[in-house]
């Protein structure tokens, strides 16, 4: 079953904690210096904001999924559909290490579709050190997935 990502880019990792326990009425299930993540299962959705210096507001979305077969089966619907997926296999990424997928929408929104296989301690790059700097842009993305067509909506 697929739980959906939502990924926020915050100025203030503190304040949008205290924002969002409120919001969601729930405390994180992790939180680090620089991250947080509620997984809610009402509505099922995986909600994580971070503080590391990429552009405030939407990071990226996403799918979380429970198994290999379902992200196999996203990314054939993704190639099917000609969305030009970018793979990542063993990832580290936002404290898990995961494989996945990234394609963008026509606007350049990134959205990944991920199995979660392991908790790991840092954020992203290597999984026994912490990155140099901080992460700029999408969330560890080896190659920045780009758009495959622009259309109109509501025009």
């Amino acid at each position: 079953m697929k739980r959906f990502h939502v990924h926020v880019a915050v100025p203030d990792l503190d304040q949008g904690i205290a924002f969002y326990n409120k919001l969601f009425g729930a405390e994180p299930t992790v939180t680090k210096p620089d991250y947080a993540k509620w997984m809610l299962d009402d509505p099922r959705v995986n909600f994580a904001i971070s503080a590391r210096g990429a552009e405030t507001g939407v990071n990226h979305l996403g799918f979380q999924v429970d198994s290999e077969d379902e992200l196999t089966a996203l990314r054939e619907q993704a190639e099917r559909a000609d969305l030009g997926a970018v793979e990542e296999a063993d990832a580290a990424c936002c404290y898990a290490n995961s494989n996945k997928h990234w394609i963008a929408d026509p606007a350049g929104i990134a959205w990944e579709t991920f199995h979660t296989l392991a908790e790991i301690p840092v954020f992203g790059g290597a999984k026994s050190k912490p990155q140099a700097s901080p992460a700029s842009g999408v969330c560890c993305p080896t190659a920045k997935p780009e758009p495959k067509a622009k259309t109109a909506c509501c025009g």
